[in-house]
């Protein structure tokens, strides 16, 4: 199959398919194993995962390995498609520059709800439509990341990111994975690490907090400058000395990501 080009299959007519977008930095996959691992769930989820069902097969580290040593990438992204007849490897950039963490992200509570009874809610699946749509119609508000809340009113996750928050005793925060999120890799490892844990935040509750930031495997930790309510109410973040922190957590975690 050439590059880029697909198969119809259920995973183009109903989006019955899962991806994964891995930084990738002097052609290293950074925490590939937990993408794959994704990968993997998302696939037994949708009931891809039998190499003998629907024709679909799971992607192996070593077919990562493989496309980057004949696409070799410095800094930038490697996105795995898989669906019922198809696994694409693709190569994007990286978006992400040191002017954004600078400036900090501005975030706004979007009107679309996170539906947490939805298997689609929890995987990378290609029913995209929600994230991009608002991510697009924020965009043309100079809004960075639309931010969703689930049927209970309570924070999820942005658009393509996770949230986190800093509480005025310095303790970090992420939404639980049952108020309906894709749990990030980067999410994971702030985690298993015991950076963060997890609650259930309401909008209400925004203001009780000093920091906020997003996390990404393309963006990292990204900073959150202010963040506009459905009232349009403003939360403004001015201090980052705990985000600075993780951040530079994070980057030593993936110098020894990339020394393994």
């Amino acid at each position: 199959m050439k590059r880029g080009m697909i198969e119809p299959d259920d995973g183009y007519y109903f989006g019955l398919g899962a991806f994964e977008t891995i930084a990738v930095e002097e052609n290293r996959p950074l925490f590939l194993k937990e993408h794959l691992e994704r990968l993997g769930q998302a696939l037994k989820t949708l009931g891809l995962s039998d190499g003998a069902r629907n024709g679909a097969l799971f992607v192996t580290a070593g077919q990562v390995d493989s496309w980057l040593d004949t696409h070799p990438v410095d800094r930038g992204a490697l996105k795995i498609v898989v669906s019922q007849k198809n696994i694409l490897f693709l190569e994007r950039g990286n978006p992400y520059t040191e002017a954004h963490y600078v400036q900090g992200f501005q975030a706004a509570v979007s009107e679309i709800r996170r539906n947490s009874t939805s298997p689609f809610t929890y995987i990378k699946s290609l029913n995209y439509g929600d994230c991009i749509l608002e991510k697009r119609r924020a965009k043309e508000t100079g809004i960075d990341e639309p931010l969703f809340l689930n049927e209970r009113n309570e924070l999820c996750e942005g658009a393509v990111s996770n949230l986190f928050f800093v509480g005025k005793d310095g303790t970090v925060a992420t939404p639980k994975v049952s108020c309906g999120l894709l749990p990030g890799v980067v999410r994971r490892v702030l985690l298993e690490h015991g950076m963060a844990g997890e609650a259930v935040i309401l909008p209400e509750e925004l203001g009780s907090f000093s920091e906020a930031f997003l996390t990404n495997s393309l963006m990292g930790i990204m900073p959150v400058s202010k963040i506009i309510g459905q009232g349009g109410e403003v939360i403004s973040f001015g201090k980052r000395t705990v985000t600075e922190q993780i951040r530079r957590f994070y980057e030593a975690v993936k110098r020894e990501e990339m020394m393994r």
